[in-house]
């Protein structure tokens, strides 16, 4: 214990010891890795400042009121846009795949992992958007990382709009093809990269149809006109589309009477639909060369029973309560209108998501804890998320929501944006 006891005495800190053979020596090791990573501190300075916004603990359901601290919270932060996600029948729904399924499939899509009800499941979803087929994943990050991935090979070509979700980004990070980025929602930008590509390689254009930040709906009759004269296909990403935009909540390509002219529609389970999980749906070939190529459907665990019978049943009460997503628009719209009435910049928003721009990162977290605090939970939107000019809170709709809620909500953040010397 020499060696220890003249190690503290010098002041060495303990892990720079370790026991080897019944010795304890010096550990020459460097901890690069540990170094490299104390030095990113930008969380502990905003918990300094009281102003860090992210991983607060929900003590309840996913509702328009949640519980925090033991307090009662406002939630206009939630992508459970359908209000489904604490709807008994879910729950029901979820509780008996467990009683006759198990709590999981132990193993991929591939192997031992498929159960009838994901069958079952990507046959309504094919129908619901219009498809061949569909394939269901775990996540929708999946789905775009797989399908991305798998889809642009070393010769083909990805066209992607500049504000796509991240999970595209890293999708066409592990694509053999080369991307080419255009001005978000500008055709004519697009349209140069598309002239940049050889004639006869894949051109995927890839984007999101509702944009999950901005609320902003991507321009598909001129994509779709640009696709055609230059032979591309068209992937849209209907992760914050499916449940909002369409008949009965079918999406993008429904809202526009495109259906046909989109050649793959994805979406995620754990927005509108309240479960957890993500679908691609396609024609035939496409969903068949997927189910044998995308990485991250091949080499993941299936959705759990519980995810996939929710997920059906939500469907279900989509398609049967269209006054459901009458009211999200209605709310949706009365609270854009009440914002703009105030003086407040919300850019091109036309769906439930509805930007608040701050264009300063510390004061939108300080927004969000000022908020917090008042009894309002809203989430900031950052670097890298948007650039830095376009800092923004995130306020998003449920169909759940009363006007009541919007108008507490929005007396409340006026407030706060007026203190902020912002309004």
């Amino acid at each position: 214990m020499g060696v220890l006891n003249s190690a503290i005495q010098l002041g060495h800190h303990f892990d720079e010891y370790v026991w080897f053979n019944g010795t304890i020596i010096r550990n020459m090791k460097n901890h690069l890795l540990q170094n490299k990573c104390a030095q990113y501190r930008a969380p502990q300075i905003a918990k300094a400042k009281g102003i860090y916004p992210y991983y607060k603990a929900i003590e309840s359901e996913q509702d328009t009121l949640v519980k925090i601290g033991g307090k009662d919270v406002l939630m206009f932060s939630s992508n459970s846009y359908l209000g489904l996600s604490n709807d008994p029948r879910l729950k029901e729904a979820a509780k008996a795949a467990i009683d006759k399924y198990g709590t999981s499939c132990s193993g991929s899509r591939f192997l031992n992992g498929t159960l009838d009800i994901h069958v079952e499941l990507e046959d309504k979803l094919a129908s619901l958007v219009g498809k061949d087929g569909a394939l269901c994943f775990s996540t929708g990050f999946q789905v775009n990382l797989g399908v991305v991935s798998a889809l642009c090979g070393r010769n083909d070509y990805l066209l992607l709009d500049r504000l796509n979700h991240a999970s595209i980004i890293e999708g066409s990070r592990l694509a053999f093809g080369k991307s080419l980025k255009y001005a978000h929602n500008d055709m004519g930008s697009l349209e140069k990269c598309l002239q940049q590509c050889e004639p006869e390689s894949v051109k995927l254009i890839v984007a999101d149809g509702v944009f999950s930040m901005e609320g902003d709906i991507v321009p598909l009759p001129e994509m779709v006109e640009l696709a055609e004269k230059y032979d591309a296909e068209i992937m849209l990403d209907d992760a914050h589309s499916i449940g909002v935009l369409g008949h009965q909540g079918r999406g993008t390509a429904d809202h526009f009477g495109l259906t046909d002219k989109v050649d793959l529609i994805m979406g995620t389970f754990s927005k509108s639909l309240g479960s957890l999980g993500g679908f691609i749906a396609a024609d035939a070939d496409i969903i068949n060369y997927l189910k044998h190529n995308a990485r991250s459907l091949i080499f993941s665990a299936s959705m759990p029973p519980s995810n996939v019978a929710a997920v059906s049943r939500a469907i279900d009460i989509m398609l049967d309560e269209p006054e459901r997503i009458q009211h999200l628009w209605d709310v949706s719209n009365y609270a854009r209108k009440q914002f703009k009435e105030r003086g407040f910049d919300t850019g091109c928003s036309e769906t439930p998501i509805i930007p608040l721009f701050v264009r300063n990162s510390e004061k939108a977290f300080w927004l969000c804890s000022r908020l917090l605090e008042d009894g309002v939970f809203v989430t900031p939107v950052i670097a890298p998320a948007v650039p830095e000019k376009d800092v923004l809170i995130r306020f998003a709709l449920m169909a759940t929501h009363t006007y009541g809620q919007v108008d507490e909500a929005i007396d409340k953040i006026t407030k706060a944006f007026k203190i902020a010397e912002i309004l």
